[in-house]
């Protein structure tokens, strides 16, 4: 069974609208979130869950993997819940999955 990280960034948010591309030290923060994330032994991947093309744009700049998402859902636990039917569709058939 593998045990998978997802991050939800979204750009708009109320007090700090495009948060997740808020340059720390040269790189975005949503770089620096998922760069910890992935040292934790537990988790075989991270995700990284935008409905912000600005923000899969650096994911994809930076080599992070990222879903997008629809920019209709009104929790955070929709996006996630979306993210875990599309990971699943990529790992559908895999004995390890």
């Amino acid at each position: 069974m593998k045990i998978i990280g997802i991050i939800p960034a979204r750009f708009k948010s109320s007090r700090l609208p495009g948060k997740p591309l808020a340059d720390i030290h040269g790189k975005p923060m949503v770089w620096h979130v998922y760069h910890q994330a992935i040292k934790a032994k537990m988790l075989d991947e991270v995700y990284i869950a935008t409905d912000d093309k600005r923000i899969k744009e650096v994911c994809d700049d930076f080599n992070m993997k990222v879903l997008m998402t629809s920019d209709a859902h009104k929790t955070g636990s929709d996006r996630l819940s979306e993210c875990v039917s599309k990971i699943s569709e990529i790992y559908k058939g895999m004995s390890q999955w």
